[in-house]
């Protein structure tokens, strides 16, 4: 059992960062990918971003490729989102998932717990 939380959302202006974090619990942290998705109002939640168990390997979404930028601290069963240059269409609700890795990484039923979430709201 994992159990998430997610922190560090607030308002920002356009153009600026922020750094989201996900803290786990449970000793198996360090055996699962972790992800970010977002959800928007009246959309469907969309993946973000991923990192593999060991920390080596990241993929992302081609709407955030080169301004966010995820990682993880085993020691610290936490991972993180660095978000720069924010775009008022990064508004959203940010969630932070755990599941084993999978070639289908971008699809929410691929991973198996769930945080509640932090708001990101981005003002232009």
């Amino acid at each position: 059992q994992v159990q998430l939380v997610e922190s560090g959302g607030g308002s920002v202006q356009a153009g600026g960062s922020l750094r989201l974090s996900c803290a786990a619990s449970g000793r198996t942290f360090g055996g699962y990918s972790m992800a970010w998705f977002r959800q928007a109002p009246g959309k469907e939640r969309e993946f973000v971003a991923v990192i593999r168990s060991s920390g080596g390997t990241a993929y992302y979404a081609e709407s955030v490729k080169g301004r966010f930028t995820i990682s993880r601290d085993n020691a610290k069963n936490t991972v993180y989102l660095q978000m720069d240059s924010l775009k008022s269409e990064d508004t959203a609700v940010y969630y932070c998932a755990a599941g084993p890795f999978s070639t289908y990484y971008y699809s929410r039923a691929r991973y198996t717990y769930w945080g509640q979430g932090t708001q990101v709201t981005v003002s232009s």
